[in-house]
């Protein structure tokens, strides 16, 4: 289990981090998003050992992340940015996890060769981004890890590869408990993959909660009236944002659906339809609802 308690983290004058808290379950993944800059890459190094923070704990399993050889040893991280020794042939750079990690095992990496489908004895310089993004996955399985630590990690993979990648995670997850915590700008594969889904800005955490849970507490609610829409109609609501169309409103509310119908329903609209919302359409409106609108970037 993940556990990150009160952590914060600054690079002079930026203050990255601010008292963030939140919790990664054992066999889980969690989605971490946030607007750019709201401090997700810090907070993964400091889970991978990287960073060290400021203030706060960082624990894996109950001890500490940072100058842990034992954790490090367990955990693997895959960053935006990769990084490998190009000179290196790709069977070099598996001989090399295998020095590093306990839990290398050289059968899986065999089995997941053909996956992959890279030749062990290619260079690493010579393999494009995707392919390099892809060596990174088989190394980083290969290990065994009990924690993966990914920063935007299917940059650069085609449709197919992305689904074979996100396949081997999920299996790995469900068969050996794996935990993972991802940051991605793509929420519609998070939302494939997620269990739980932590919102960050500014270096805050906003939102922590079960992805079912959150897309149960935020509804997408088309209404229609055959006179005019009732001045009283939104009062004591809590009400992310709301849209006319004509004669149509839609509204995004936060709260318990029963309530919010039963409330809506009192005013006898002509139309009143229920919505799906996606992650990317909830991210936007608790960004906004935080000061980070649309509205505000484009005026």
């Amino acid at each position: 289990m993940i556990e990150v308690s009160g952590v914060s983290k600054s690079f002079a004058a930026l203050q990255a981090l601010n008292e963030v808290s939140l919790s990664v379950q054992k066999g889980s993944i969690y989605g971490l998003v946030g607007s750019n800059g709201a401090g997700k890459t810090t907070l993964l190094k400091i889970l991978a050992g990287i960073y060290k923070p400021d203030a706060g704990k960082v624990m894996i399993d109950c001890r500490p992340v940072y100058e842990n050889n034992s954790i490090k040893m367990r955990s693997v991280f895959i960053p935006d940015y990769l990084y490998c020794f190009p000179n290196h042939t790709v069977n070099d750079l598996a001989q090399f996890h295998a020095r590093i990690y306990p839990r290398w095992s050289q059968e899986r990496y065999e089995k997941l060769q053909p996956v992959f489908n890279i030749d062990g004895k290619h260079r690493i310089r010579t393999l494009s981004k995707g392919m390099q993004r892809q060596l990174a996955f088989w190394m980083g399985l290969s290990v065994q890890p009990e924690v993966m630590i990914l920063d935007e990690p299917l940059d650069g993979l085609d449709p197919v590869m992305r689904q074979k990648v996100k396949s081997l995670v999920i299996q790995d997850v469900a068969e050996k408990d794996m935990s993972v915590i991802i940051s991605s700008h793509n929420l519609r594969e998070l939302e494939d993959i997620c269990d739980y889904i932590g919102i960050l800005h500014r270096g805050k955490l906003l939102v922590q909660q079960d992805l079912d849970d959150l897309k149960a507490d935020i509804h997408k609610i088309q209404l229609a009236f055959s006179e005019d829409i009732p001045p009283e109609l939104l009062t004591g609501m809590s009400v992310l944002h709301q849209e006319r169309r004509g004669s149509v409103l839609i509204l995004i509310v936060r709260g318990a659906y029963e309530e919010i119908t039963g409330r809506l329903q009192a005013f006898q609209p002509a139309i009143m339809d229920i919505l799906p919302l996606t992650l990317e359409e909830i991210f936007i409106y608790e960004m906004g609802d935080n000061g980070y609108e649309i509205k505000n970037l484009i005026s």
